[in-house]
This record gives C-alpha cells, sequence and structure tokens, in this order.
C-alpha cells in the first residue's frame, strides 16, 4: 500500500499560466507601465492567481518578462524553468512565435497544426485574453507578436514524450487549467491520447502500449515500429484502452513484463503497484495449481508454475483488451521476463 504524505500535497502552475504570466508583465513594460514585480491573471476556471517577476528586458518596439515556473510538489521536468514571453508590435492580431527551447509541431494529430510552435490552445486562448484586456485598458493596438521561450528547453524535452508526438526543437507550452495538480495522472494519459491523436493522424495502423523500457524495446524491435507508433501506457491500460475505443486504429500490440501482465489478465486497468494486486487464489484456481495461492510475487508465481501461466497470462490479457475495443480492432499480447526474453505470446504474430 502506498503511502500518503503527512501534508497536503501542493498545487503548481502550468507553462501556459505562466507564459501568459510573463506575456502581461512584458506588456506592461511595452506599453509604458513599467516593469512590474508581480502580476494577476484569470485562468479558464476563473482562479486568479499572482505570479512574481524573475526577469525583465525592453528594446525599441519590444519588452519580455520572465516568470520561473513552480510546479508545486509534482515531478514535473520543467520545474524551476524560466518560462520567457517577448512581445513586440506587429500587425494582424496576435501571432505566437517560438523562442529558444519551444518546439514546433511537425506531424499531424496535435490540435496545433504542423509547422506552428508548439504552444498549445487554451495557452494562446489565455495570453490572447490578456493582450485584448490591456490593449482595451491602455488604448493600445492588439496587434502583437508573442515569442515564447524557456532557456534549456530543449534539453528539458528530452526527459518528455515530445519526439514521439513528433514535436521537434524543444518543450510544449502547456496546460487546459493553468494548474499542476500533484502527482496526477491526467498528465500523463493526456499523452497517451495525444500519442494515439498522432498515431491517427500520420496513417499508422499498428501501434503498441508496454508496460516499461524493457517490453517496449522488444516490442519495437519484434515489429519494426517506428517510434510514434509505441504509445507510453506505463501502468495506465485502461487510460489507453478507452481512448482507442473511440478513437480506434487497425492494430494493437499489448506487451509488458510478466507482473503487470497478469493484473491485466486478471481485469485490472490501473497497473500500478499501489493500486492493484495480483489475486494469488485466483490464479491458483484459473492454473488449477493450488500452491500459487502462497506465492509472495508474480515473478515467483511463473517460476514456479512455468510456461503454462506465462501463456495463461498473454491469452487472458489479450481477451481482456479485446473486451474493451471496438470489433475488427486486431489485438496481440507479447509477455517478457526481466531480462526482456518473450515467455509467450497470444493472437497475431
Amino acid at each position: 500500500m502506498t503511502r500518503k504524505p503527512d501534508t497536503p500535497l501542493r498545487r503548481g502552475w502550468t507553462t501556459g499560466a505562466c507564459a501568459t504570466a510573463a506575456t502581461r508583465a512584458a506588456l506592461s513594460l511595452l506599453w509604458g507601465e513599467g516593469a512590474v514585480r508581480r502580476v494577476r491573471i484569470t485562468l479558464p476556471r476563473g482562479e486568479t492567481p499572482e505570479f512574481d517577476i524573475a526577469h525583465h528586458a525592453s528594446g525599441e518596439g519590444w519588452a519580455e518578462a520572465g516568470v520561473i515556473k513552480d510546479a508545486g510538489d509534482d515531478p514535473d521536468v520543467t520545474h524551476g524553468a524560466m518560462i520567457i514571453a517577448r512581445v513586440a508590435r506587429s500587425a494582424g492580431g496576435v501571432v505566437f512565435r517560438a523562442g529558444e527551447g519551444v518546439g514546433h509541431v511537425t506531424m499531424p494529430g496535435l490540435p496545433i497544426p504542423p509547422g506552428e510552435p508548439a504552444i498549445n490552445p487554451v495557452p494562446r486562448q489565455m495570453m490572447e485574453a490578456t493582450v485584448s484586456d490591456m490593449a482595451e485598458r491602455l488604448c493600445e493596438s492588439p496587434d502583437i507578436e508573442i515569442t515564447v521561450s524557456v532557456p534549456g528547453g530543449a534539453s528539458l524535452a528530452q526527459k518528455t514524450w515530445n519526439s514521439r508526438l513528433g514535436i521537434k526543437g524543444g518543450l510544449s507550452i502547456l496546460g487546459t487549467t493553468g494548474i499542476v495538480r500533484p502527482f496526477s495522472c491526467a498528465a500523463w494519459i493526456a499523452s497517451i491520447h495525444r500519442g494515439i491523436d498522432v498515431a491517427r493522424g500520420s496513417g499508422l495502423t499498428h501501434v503498441a502500449g508496454c508496460t516499461g523500457a524493457t517490453s517496449e524495446r522488444v516490442v519495437q524491435g519484434l515489429y519494426d515500429l517506428p517510434d510514434h507508433a509505441m504509445l507510453d501506457m506505463g501502468d495506465f491500460a485502461g487510460g489507453l484502452l478507452k481512448y482507442l475505443a473511440k478513437h480506434p486504429l487497425p492494430r494493437l500490440t499489448i506487451g509488458g513484463g510478466i507482473g503487470k501482465m497478469v493484473k491485466l489478465a486478471q481485469g485490472a486497468r490501473d497497473l500500478h503497484s499501489g493500486r492493484s494486486q495480483v489475486d494469488f487464489q485466483g490464479l491458483a484456481d484459473a492454473l488449477d495449481l493450488p500452491n500459487l495461492k502462497y506465492m509472495n510475487t508474480a515473478l515467483q508465481a511463473s517460476e514456479f508454475a512455468g510456461e503454462n501461466m506465462a501463456k495463461w497470462v498473454a491469452h487472458e490479457s489479450r481477451d481482456k483488451v479485446l473486451a474493451m475495443l471496438p470489433e475488427g480492432v486486431e489485438v496481440d499480447t507479447v509477455v517478457i521476463d526481466r531480462a526482456g526474453t518473450i515467455l509467450a505470446r497470444a493472437g497475431s504474430q
């Protein structure tokens, strides 16, 4: 059982919220209000947090400001990064540019089309609303070019799934609510969804979801799949399958170590060790091996039961996956050991 923290987890702010706060501070500098040290913004759900401004600079026709991202208690790779927005007088409304450390979209399927800076729709809307509000208040033209930068962002992006989603050169500016909720599964599941969108947009017919790096390497090599066909499922089998049920692809491979896959075979949708457990009594009954109920781990059970257990896991997990997907989707499963040796497969080969 996972131990809960002794104190409430502290929430943080998305890169989109930070970019919006930086945009407001930069506009204040550009439009004559001076270098403010703190700004307040309005988030999509009506919250009005304040942000400290850690950086100012200006020149002829432009100004910029920066906010240091605080992700709260969430293990976010961009925690502590400087999010900079540079604003410059332009023509034709609000235009977005990618500065240092912010990527570009190169593949279809994302909410931003290929060729555009990887600044998602809600952050764009927040920054556009900020420009409109301040322009009206200060009697300025709302024709502004906004360049968002994250120094060091290209290096940070290597720790994310951006390259698989076709985002090249840096980070995405993200957020739908402006708020990062600590240790939320939502961000991971959202990335799974975007991965499926990209696969569909790219015309892929075969994708794979794996429980970890070893099974991913085995499955990708087994079928010679491109990187963007590898969906970062991890423990979130349910999150992947529910989205695929509504946005199906012709073929799906599910791969994983026997410890995770036995839980999927027994009907679990969240495979995390703190949120689902192997039913050893059920395993003993299914395989007609009474001693399995005394096992402590799936690995121990596998070593005792041998090939029969691996085959059962492969076939049962495939059946559970098929039950969640529309008729006609081709499904196969691959079960491995810790060394990456394939123990059993079920379905098309």
